[in-house]
């Protein structure tokens, strides 16, 4: 028999290690932010373009995208942080999302819903394959956007964590699933794309895609998802359930050896986390405006792996300022310096590993800590 509370050292460390993040203070500050960053499309909208208060269009977008990339490292933290599952392949739920959207996207793009695009057009197909079926309907989209990751995280998980691969090995699972994935979508006769995937998209829900009011409402609710995704990884992490998350993280055979199947548990949060992903890549694609195979690369995964250890990986809030540090420096380098970026990636994660192994996040709370002692004393 088990008793009423089998876990009481996990209680006591979750209690004594517990983010300063998460205290209430902290999340008003969140908010503060994330209002502010809300305001940001209303001064594009209700400014001039010479205006000193004026945010321009590429900035509105810019930011929209780095959201969608801090909700798709905040699904990976969930994952790696909080349960210790190190996954390399986060960026195919990121690619099926978006992939799921990008089909509703190219009909809309069509005076008709049974005129094909160009890619198939010049492939020669004469109609829709099966899979396309319904996907002029934007609910149906969504549901595929939910449906798809979910599906495919699950399967694999299932299988993975029934067999009890952990470590190292699903790592390079996870990988190599990832790079089977996009192989398959490289190739022109699976109907999607080929090399080129997704783009030149027109309307989303009857609106013109790249009107500045589309894309400001495209940024809220990304912000939106955002925020949903930080408040429902807040409960998981607070709860009972991301007690035992943590315990599978720090010690999965002592979990076995107290009465707890971990499968059912981890099954869960991978779940969860690919829908989440999925989410990402599919707010993500209209704001960007193609969707391509490249997506699943190998290097976008890992990529995604450096943004949560540099923000701070468990601790909910440091893969978003991961996710923002790592991709403005992107933006910045590509842009000045395009031929160094991937040295400064692999430097950047280095340092990280060396000198900031709680990353940016663990820096600020030791600093806080040492300035709440210096002024006690």
């Amino acid at each position: 028999m088990i008793a009423s509370n089998p876990l009481p050292h996990l209680n006591t460390a979750s209690k004594h290690h517990q983010p300063t993040l998460y205290k209430p203070k902290a999340w008003a500050a969140i908010l503060l932010v994330i209002c502010f960053f809300a305001v940001l499309p209303v001064l594009n909208l209700s400014t001039p373009e010479n205006h000193a208060w004026h945010v321009s269009n590429y900035t509105i977008s810019l930011l929209g995208k780095f959201i969608c990339f801090a909700l798709a490292a905040l699904a990976l933290d969930l994952v790696w942080g909080y349960t210790g599952i190190l996954s390399l392949g986060h960026g195919l739920f990121f690619a099926l999302g978006g992939y799921a959207h990008g089909m509703y996207l190219m009909r809309a793009a069509k005076d008709s819903s049974d005129q094909l695009p160009d890619f198939m057009v010049f492939l020669s197909f004469d109609h829709y394959p099966w899979y396309w079926e319904l996907t002029q309907y934007a609910a149906y989209a969504w549901f595929l956007v939910i449906l798809v990751p979910g599906a495919v995280a699950f399967i694999f998980g299932y299988f993975a964590f029934r067999s009890r691969i952990k470590g190292v090995y699903f790592s390079i699972i996870t990988q190599a699933l990832t790079f089977a994935a996009m192989l398959l979508f490289f190739r022109n006769e699976t109907g999607f794309g080929g090399n080129n995937g997704f783009t030149d998209f027109k309307y989303i829900l009857g609106f013109d895609i790249t009107a500045s009011i589309t894309r400001a409402s495209l940024y809220w609710v990304s912000l939106a998802a955002l925020l949903g995704a930080l408040i429902l990884g807040r409960a998981i992490t607070q709860s009972k359930l991301g007690r035992v998350l943590t315990a599978i993280r720090d010690s999965e055979g002592r979990l076995r050896f107290l009465g707890y199947e971990p499968l059912g548990f981890k099954l869960f949060i991978w779940t969860l986390s690919a829908i989440l992903c999925g989410v990402a890549g599919a707010l993500y694609v209209p704001q960007v405006g193609i969707i391509n195979p490249s997506e699943m690369s190998p290097e976008n995964s890992i990529e995604m792996v450096i943004w949560v250890a540099t923000g701070g990986r468990g601790s909910l809030i440091g893969p978003i300022v991961g996710a923002a540090t790592v991709n403005g420096l992107k933006t910045w380098f590509t842009s000045a310096f395009p031929e160094y970026w991937l040295f400064a990636l692999g430097f950047l994660f280095v340092l990280v590993t060396v000198l900031l192994p709680q990353g940016i996040v663990g820096l600020v709370q030791k600093l806080m800590k040492n300035f709440a002692s210096k002024g006690v004393n």
